[in-house]
């Protein structure tokens, strides 16, 4: 990669030796050469832009690339640019894919697409062959393969006895069992948040005791094997209340939201736009404000983008017909940044993306400081902007934020010897 000096940044990086403090940076090689004030330019490609920010490079713990199977909606590698544009130096993938990924070939296919990114990408394993929930896949195997977590995405394990075996399999090798808390009987059908609205709109609801239920078990379950497991996404009131209580336990467990449950509520599905199609669903303000409370206080760990990209066919359909899901891995900083503001320091918010994140998977935080090896984050906290259909580098455009004001915004990422740079005056990618 070209050399570069970024100008006047200011550093978001707890346990760093940099934290809070205004500074140039000079990254040569791939790797951080120097830090302090007034750095000579040399060869490097300067950038200075005002109010830009650098903390340790984010990670999403969820996201959906659909490949193979359905490239058409979103390969593999568009799926790691767009986690580039979103400011993203890694992104744990969904196993949900055509096949599932619940043998060995499977990760290191996805190893080998992502081979030359700037982006890293982190299988998550099946928790179940083929996803369905009858027999445990080879856990050992993925992992030896380089999956990092298990989940079977958004199929809750019904079998009680088989999610205690994954449990107690997983301790084995320190592996981390995520947990999709819906209880798939209660939630059967279900086309939104179960409340005032879906009854004014004629729509099937799924109760918030659904998230409950399913969490309460599994919870129960993790409590008997003392292992580790995390919780996919938590949407409700009471499911930040379970995590709270076990937490307080000590028992291993963490958990995240999804950035749009922590902005967007049911009164969104007025207009039947499909684009608000989400599972779990839009919840109503009480929740909304559990979550932010819970990600405040530290209950929630991380903030994911749950990004699920559908083509138009899949979603510009009758809501009851419409798939479920959004694409969020470019917004998602901007909209959790949005709902946040004000409630939580730039610092704890970015800590939801990139230290906490880490935590879950048990990987290593990349400090910015001289000699180590760059994965940094840019991005502007401050920046009030408007996403236009144009900004987005997915295929898929299945989101609801086209014409939203948002405030904070990626800027660009440093990471694995590459440079991608979103800043108006310094555009593009730097190989």
């Amino acid at each position: 990669m070209k050399d570069l000096l970024l100008r006047r940044v200011k550093v978001v990086d707890p346990g760093g030796p940099h934290h809070e403090k205004e500074v140039d940076i000079l990254v040569v090689n791939g790797r951080i050469a120097k830090v302090g004030q007034r750095l000579t330019k040399g060869e490097a490609r300067e950038v200075d832009h005002a109010g830009l920010h650098a903390s340790p490079g984010w990670v999403d713990l969820q996201a959906h690339f659909r490949d193979p199977g359905e490239e058409y909606k979103q390969g593999l590698v568009n799926g790691l640019d767009a986690a580039a544009a979103g400011g993203f130096t890694a992104v744990a993938t969904l196993p949900s894919t055509e096949p599932p990924v619940d043998a060995r070939a499977s990760v290191d296919y996805q190893l080998r697409k992502a081979q030359g990114h700037a982006v890293r990408v982190l299988p998550l394993g099946a928790l179940t062959k083929g996803l369905k929930g009858q027999q445990l896949a080879d856990l050992y195997d993925l992992h030896q393969a380089g999956a990092v977590a298990f989940s079977d995405d958004q199929h809750p394990v019904r079998n009680s006895r088989l999610m205690l075996l994954a449990l107690q399999y997983a301790m084995n090798f320190k592996g981390t069992v995520f947990s999709f808390p819906s209880d798939p009987d209660l939630s059967a059908q279900g086309q939104m948040h179960e409340g005032p609205m879906s009854v004014r709109l004629g729509m099937r609801g799924i109760p918030a005791l659904a998230e409950a239920m399913q969490l309460e078990r599994d919870l129960a379950l993790l409590a008997y094997t003392g292992s580790r497991m995390h919780v996919a996404m938590v949407s409700t009131a009471e499911g930040v209340e379970l995590v709270r209580q076990a937490k307080l336990r000590k028992l291993k467990v963490t958990a995240a939201v999804a950035a749009h449950h922590l902005l967007l509520d049911d009164g969104c599905l007025r207009g039947f736009e499909t684009n608000y199609k989400v599972m779990p669903p839009l919840r109503d303000q009480e929740h909304i404000e559990a979550l932010r409370e819970g990600l405040k206080d530290g209950t929630i760990d991380a903030v994911i983008s749950d990004h699920r990209p559908e083509d138009v066919e899949h979603k510009q359909l009758e809501f009851p017909q419409a798939a479920f899901g959004i694409i969020g891995l470019e917004t998602s900083f901007a909209v959790a940044n949005t709902a946040l503001r004000g409630r939580m320091s730039v610092r704890r918010i970015v800590d939801r993306f990139s230290t906490g994140p880490r935590a879950v998977l048990g990987l290593e935080v990349p400090h910015i400081g001289e000699g180590t090896m760059a994965d940094i984050t840019l991005f502007d906290p401050a920046i009030d902007w408007q996403l236009a259909a144009g900004d987005l580098v997915s295929r898929s455009h299945n989101t609801p934020f086209i014409g939203h004001r948002l405030v904070g915004r990626p800027m660009g990422i440093i990471a694995q010897g590459k440079v991608v740079l979103r800043i108006p005056s310094a555009a593009g990618t730097l190989a």
